[in-house]
């Protein structure tokens, strides 16, 4: 699954860390409708004043992840695991679409540093290592979406992937395993030079990932 967030905060605003703080509280289920968001705890959490944390949240708010009620402030809109997949299924495309078009632009140096970072993702998957999974994950993600050499479906893909989780993502059922396991089809596709078998892996990766999260937001919706 692809994943910017933790690697890119420190060059956000504090409004667009905030957004992505309580963006990824909501999509991993820790806060949930209809709850209402705390401005003076997230600033705490964060180490900011308020001021910041309600335009954050704004921005949330124009996303549909948050309602302001009157005189009551930010609470949590509803948010189904059909919600959840209809995100994962515009990411898939995108990247679907940018793994097609890398597949035959990739260096033999390219497919061989795929390689070395599944077998990171292996090692660190085997020996419990969550932070360094997330972090060889976003660095596979992201080669594979530079070669596909489209400025502006990466934007967009940027756009998508404000929704998969950076954090509590162990709590998800199978997200983890589904983080090495799916690289596996996708990287016999890219050895392959093949761009349909490679937009199908990397379509079907990311539509399993939303299926997992869906099924956890759904749990959570009826705990």
């Amino acid at each position: 699954m692809t994943n910017t967030t933790s690697r890119t905060r420190g060059k956000r605003s504090l409004p667009d860390q905030v957004a992505a703080h309580v963006r990824e509280l909501i999509m991993s289920g820790q806060l949930r409708f209809p709850e209402f968001v705390r401005l003076d705890q997230v600033a705490a959490d964060l180490g900011i004043s308020v001021t910041p944390v309600r335009e954050g949240l704004l921005t949330l708010r124009a996303e549909g992840l948050l309602q302001l009620e009157p005189r009551r402030g930010f609470m949590v809109a509803p948010l189904s695991g059909d919600d959840v997949r209809d995100l994962f299924w515009v990411q898939a495309q995108l990247e679907g679409e940018l793994a097609a078009r890398a597949a035959p632009r990739l260096s033999d140096d390219d497919l061989a540093r795929l390689d070395e970072l599944q077998r990171g993702l292996a090692d660190a998957l085997a020996e419990g290592r969550l932070d360094e999974i997330e972090d060889l994950n976003h660095r596979f993600h992201h080669l594979l979406a530079m070669a596909g050499r489209s400025p502006k479906l990466t934007w967009f893909l940027g756009q998508a992937v404000k929704h998969t989780p950076s954090r509590y993502y162990e709590t998800i059922d199978g997200w983890v395993q589904a983080s090495v396991d799916d690289h596996y089809p996708i990287l016999e596709a890219l050895h392959a030079r093949d761009p349909e078998a490679a937009r199908k892996a990397m379509q079907d990766h990311i539509r399993h990932a939303g299926e997992l999260l869906g099924r956890h937001v759904d749990r959570r919706a009826a705990e």
